[in-house]
């Protein structure tokens, strides 16, 4: 394919060449361009990095609580829009749910994708919660026990797990974790800025959904917000221009080096309004907003093509809005073959039009089909 290519060391005006068979890139050819060329050249689409979702609950009417043929919709929904892989992010949930839930998303990220995103692995949103910041998580936080924590791993590939860290319990699990490669997130949180940052020391590497449902920046109580400000490298936010002012957004993208777009997208994703499934709880989707009955906001509509945009129109360069949907995530996963454009990664591409819409998603070489 040819177009105006973002690669790591910048715009190329050329053709990538890859292998459907390997699924990888086999080559960039082409010569530099300038960062006004993708923008200016009349007809050249531009091909970058697919989009890499680690926060991420449905879309197309499907919920991943509902199990693996909802996984796997939702995964076709997504990769309508460019993302080409994506963690399956639970709920809250009794241990009881969690266990068929685990070991039916688990078989789904051990398939070939298909016709929709790769599924990496899971992003365990809960239990290990504070019940005093739910967001729109149910009401079924759980003080970690370590045999329960194990037997979860054992059902299917955890990368992620988000927690409030003045749980008790909560400072060993996040050690036990940290050893086995997983991310731990900070997030549904009340804790101060010291615990943060003790939670930071224990091993923590990210906050989930930035600023949402966790101890806000005051300036003589900074919170788990102004932890993550004066001290993360990695943290998510949700760009949809609703859960967190385009103001607040920049704030962050001052202070924290790899700050990451997700969806947190529901089951509403792509759909008409209406009511929809977010675990085990209803949502209504109106206005591009999805709320529970009280009005609080529950995950969004949002998918990644959407953030890239939004990015783009508060003010960020398309080089530095892709980096955050595509490369930021594959470093903070340490997924060395996924988010960017090389001779050997994974064949994982978006062309972008000129409105930088979706014109086709490549998933490890495969077009996936509109």
């Amino acid at each position: 394919m040819d177009g105006c290519i973002l690669t790591p060391d910048g715009w190329i005006d050329g053709k990538l060449h890859f292998d459907t068979g390997t699924g990888r890139i086999g080559r960039i050819e082409g010569t530099p361009a300038s960062p006004a060329t993708p923008f200016a050249a009349a007809g050249r689409p531009r091909i970058v990095p697919g989009f890499i979702d680690l926060h991420v609950h449905g879309g197309g009417g499907a919920d991943c609580m509902e199990g693996s043929a909802a996984l796997r919709a939702m995964a076709r929904l997504h990769a309508q829009h460019g993302t080409t892989s994506l963690l399956a992010t639970t709920m809250t949930a009794p241990r009881a749910v969690l266990d068929v839930t685990l070991a039916e998303l688990g078989r789904v990220c051990r398939e070939a994708p298909g016709d929709g995103a790769r599924v990496l692995g899971i992003h365990l949103e809960g239990p290990y919660i504070n019940p005093a910041r739910l967001g729109a998580q149910p009401d079924a936080a759980a003080v970690p026990v370590r045999d329960e924590v194990l037997h979860y791993l054992s059902l299917a590939p955890v990368r992620v797990v988000t927690l409030a860290p003045e749980i008790q319990g909560d400072l060993a699990l996040i050690a036990l974790l940290a050893e086995r490669g997983i991310r731990v997130q900070l997030g549904h949180t009340v804790a101060s800025y010291e615990q943060a940052v003790g939670a930071l020391e224990h091993g923590a590497a990210g906050f989930t959904h930035l600023y949402n449902a966790m101890s806000p920046l005051l300036h003589r109580a900074p919170g788990a917000v102004g932890a993550a400000l004066a001290h993360a490298r990695f943290s998510e936010v949700i760009p949809d221009l609703l859960h967190v002012h385009p103001g607040a957004i920049r704030a962050a993208l001052r202070a924290i080096p790899r700050l990451y777009c997700v969806t947190d997208g529901t089951a509403a994703c792509g759909m008409p309004d209406g009511d929809y499934k977010l675990g085990s709880q209803t949502v209504n989707k109106c206005l591009g907003a999805v709320r529970l009955a009280d009005g609080t906001l529950a995950g969004s509509t949002l998918t990644m093509d959407q953030a890239l945009r939004n990015l783009v129109a508060i003010g960020l360069s398309l080089a530095d809005a892709s980096a955050r949907v595509s490369r930021y995530p594959a470093e903070y996963l340490g997924l060395g073959e996924r988010g960017n454009l090389v001779a050997g990664a994974f064949a994982d591409i978006v062309i972008l039009d000129a409105d930088l819409a979706v014109a086709a998603t490549y998933v490890e070489g495969r077009r996936v089909p509109a």
